[in-house]
């Protein structure tokens, strides 16, 4: 994913509702949604790679990179037209990603004339 030129918490933001959005698509894998749920499972677990004894601040970076390299997986092991479909729809500030099902179309009576 090409990384936005907004600003970093526009682009932490554009992140975390891109990894949402996936994780509701039925057309992600169910065991590829795991992987966050383990980063996050991970983030609350009292285990850490490395303890923070000495240096406590080591302790909150080395959850900080799980969380944040699990969501980029994420982000990346998921379909790539799956991907692009929901970053253009949090690009152009749409609800919810266009269906290529639906049809703008009016409707008109059509009387028989003969």
């Amino acid at each position: 994913m090409p990384a936005p030129s907004n600003g970093v918490f526009k682009e932490f933001v554009t992140r975390l509702k891109l990894v949402l959005r996936l994780m509701g698509d039925g057309r992600v894998s169910f065991l590829l949604k795991l992987l966050p749920i383990g980063a996050l499972a991970y983030l609350i677990s009292p285990v850490d790679l490395a303890p923070g004894l000495a240096l406590p601040i080591i302790g909150a970076l080395d959850d900080a990179a799980v969380v944040s390299l699990g969501a980029y997986l994420f982000v990346e092991l998921c379909p790539p037209g799956v991907v692009k479909e929901h970053l253009r729809a949090l690009t152009s500030g749409e609800e919810s990603p266009a269906s290529s099902d639906v049809v703008d179309a009016e409707v008109r009576d059509v009387t028989d004339e003969k």
